[in-house]
């Protein structure tokens, strides 16, 4: 077994915050290229296809690219890992279709809000189950409590679409269900998929390779989705000539290599923690500074965003077992 060499705490969070901004960048350019398409089962496609393209020039150009390539039929047949892990990349095909499905319904801010939702559940099944690299982690108290405050600040911040402000503003609560529903899926998702790309780093010796793995069943999955969706109900718009467009799948292997590799040096909540850190504050500063058309940024989704960062930073910190206890004598 050979392993990527461990980064210190104080130069991988930067890597996890930054790698975290990119996410509603690709969420704004998945999203639009849905649009335009007029499906974002194929938007989907595109996103992981070009980012499969990379990978593949990447794991062939790079020597460690080339001895990742060359561990991956070992590891799976050694099973030196649950070979179901080779899977991660599916949930990622999921992410970015709720991406493109979603981000131009609900807009960046709350769609990472509602990962960031889904994202804070699983942290604590994760870390209950010891799926990823850094072991099994006790679920505590202040976890919990942070957990039950991230989930009210969600609530909080969509509140305004209940309301009839921002995008899709006045829709009844059921049109918004799935919507809402979908990036909580998806971002409850990411932990797993974080976990089981930072094991199969361990084993590859290069986030390179389990990068690649990533997009290859990835693209597997969500072309099989095209071809029934196409045989169903025919094809959308035709590819758009912008190269902008076809930015999310480069951007998606960025996000999915940086996080194979910080998981196994600063673990799955810390990891999620600095990526979460960016996620909100990039969607934030993308809705104020490039809003997409019909976006209103209100004032309980800024305050619902701030309360939700507080909260996971709560729920994620290592705090003392007993720090919910009542200290004897008081």
């Amino acid at each position: 077994m050979t392993h990527a060499p461990r980064l210190p705490l104080i130069a991988g969070l930067p890597l996890a915050v930054a790698a975290g901004l990119a996410i509603p960048v690709q969420g704004r350019i998945n999203g639009a290229l849905g649009a335009r398409l007029n499906d974002g089962i194929a938007a989907a496609v595109v996103s992981f296809t070009t980012g499969l393209i990379v990978m593949t020039v990447v794991s062939l150009v790079l020597p460690r690219g080339r001895r990742g390539l060359a561990q991956i039929l070992p590891a799976l047949r050694e099973r030196r890992f649950p070979p179901v892990y080779v899977m991660a990349g599916g949930i990622g095909a999921f992410f970015v279709f709720a991406q493109s499905f979603t981000v131009g319904l609900l807009g960046v801010a709350l769609f990472t809000v509602a990962t960031v939702t889904g994202q804070t559940l699983s942290g604590l099944l994760v870390d209950r189950l010891g799926i990823g690299p850094a072991g099994k982690k006790s679920v505590t108290g202040i976890r919990v409590l942070g957990t039950v405050l991230t989930i009210a600040a969600v609530a909080w911040a969509v509140s305004p679409r209940l309301g009839g402000s921002g995008p899709g503003g006045g829709a009844e609560p059921a049109q918004l269900l799935l919507p809402v529903i979908l990036p909580v899926i998806a971002g409850f998702l990411m932990s797993f998929q974080q976990a089981m790309n930072g094991t199969a780093t361990v084993h590859y010796g290069t986030p390179i390779a389990a990068t690649l793995v990533n997009f290859i069943s990835g693209a597997t999955v969500l072309w099989l989705a095209w071809l029934i969706k196409l045989a169903v109900a025919g094809a959308g718009n035709g590819l758009p000539p912008e190269w902008w467009y076809y930015l999310g799948g480069p951007m998606g292997c960025a996000f999915i290599g940086l996080g194979a590799l910080l998981v196994r040096s600063l673990g799955v909540l810390v990891t999620g923690l600095g990526m979460i850190a960016g996620q909100l504050l990039g969607s934030l500063g993308l809705d104020l500074a490039f809003p997409a058309p019909g976006t209103v940024v209100a004032l309980p989704t800024v305050l619902g965003t701030v309360l939700t960062l507080g909260a996971i930073v709560l729920a994620t910190l290592p705090w003392p077992r007993g720090a919910l206890k009542r200290q004897p004598g008081r």
